[in-house]
């Protein structure tokens, strides 16, 4: 099948390595432009781009695609079967998603319709949701809201991160896009009801608010492993947070008072035990390695 491929970060990289091995003709890979990246500031090509050129597939990287009307008319011209969309990062005109015989199927990271959006594997995870999964959709105007061929399930558990969850989601998708290119299977409308959303993160996303339950700020350190991260601040300075246990606590404690030698953290209610931390200046450590050379005794306070 005649095919071009849509996506940029990791996530999406097992797809386009899968639809290559299975002998689909990869007309175009798509991707976000090369930026700066790194303490270097080095323009860096995404991974999508690495893995394409490693496949010696012709790369295209526009910055946009709404009103580029030459990019419409390069991508007809490409005479697709169909085109493969997995966390491409821009949304496609209505031209562009017209143009393939068989449209463009997104490889989306949920059980649609519920959570739609930007990041629906750390939406997820926050939300406490026993299971996501992978919905593979024909894509139509709305964002996420088009037909699903294919959906299947991924289990949630109580030390899941969304570090671990994307990479069994990414090679699901890979799995389920194969299924989807081969079967054709009929598109089931997305239910009226139910429809959540996620929005896109930024770093402050990460920042630990201790007033809430500890159970909610363990579930915020799992889903926000590795981006953005979550951190407070111990003694002025930036701190870190890599991974917690939620646990009972006195009633008493004001938020954010360190209970014990152990690094317990008092929260409105319960606590949390910080299990591997990163001090500013310093590498990730688990929290025993740390309190070794940085002892912080009972009744300090995280994030004044």
């Amino acid at each position: 099948m005649r095919l071009a491929f849509m996506g940029s970060p990791d996530f999406a990289v097992p797809a386009l390595q899968a639809l290559h091995a299975a002998g689909h003709t990869i007309a175009a890979v798509y991707c976000q432009p090369p930026r700066p990246a790194g303490r270097g500031h080095a323009v860096q090509r995404c991974p999508v781009h690495v893995a394409a050129d490693d496949l010696a597939l012709s790369v295209r990287t526009p910055a946009r695609l709404r009103k580029d009307t030459a990019e419409h008319g390069a991508f007809a011209a490409l005479e697709l079967d169909a085109a493969v969309v997995a966390a491409y990062g821009l949304i496609l005109p209505e031209p562009m998603l017209a143009a393939p015989r068989r449209g463009c199927l997104n490889i989306h990271a949920s059980l649609l319709p519920r959570w739609r959006g930007a990041a629906p594997i750390q939406a997820a995870v926050l939300a406490g949701d026993a299971e996501t999964g992978i919905t593979i959709m024909q894509m139509d105007a709305g964002l996420d809201t088009g037909p699903m061929l294919l959906r299947e399930s991924v289990p949630i558990g109580p030390e899941t991160t969304s570090a671990r969850l994307h990479d069994a989601l990414a090679a699901l998708g890979a799995r389920l896009i194969l299924r989807a290119l081969d079967e054709a299977p009929a598109p089931e409308p997305q239910p009226a009801a139910g429809a959540t959303y996620a929005p896109k993160l930024t770093r402050e996303d990460g920042r630990l608010d201790w007033t809430q339950d500890a159970i909610t700020l363990a579930r915020r350190v799992r889903a926000f492993d590795p981006w953005p991260g979550t951190f407070t601040t111990l003694a002025g300075k930036p701190f870190k947070v890599l991974g917690a246990v939620p646990l009972a606590a006195p009633a008493d404690q004001q938020a954010g008072t360190v209970l014990d030698d152990a690094l317990t953290v008092a929260c409105g209610t319960g606590a949390l035990r910080l299990t591997r931390v990163q001090a500013a200046g310093r590498a990730a450590m688990d929290a025993a390695a740390f309190l070794r050379g940085h002892p912080v005794p009972a009744g300090t306070r995280l994030g004044d």
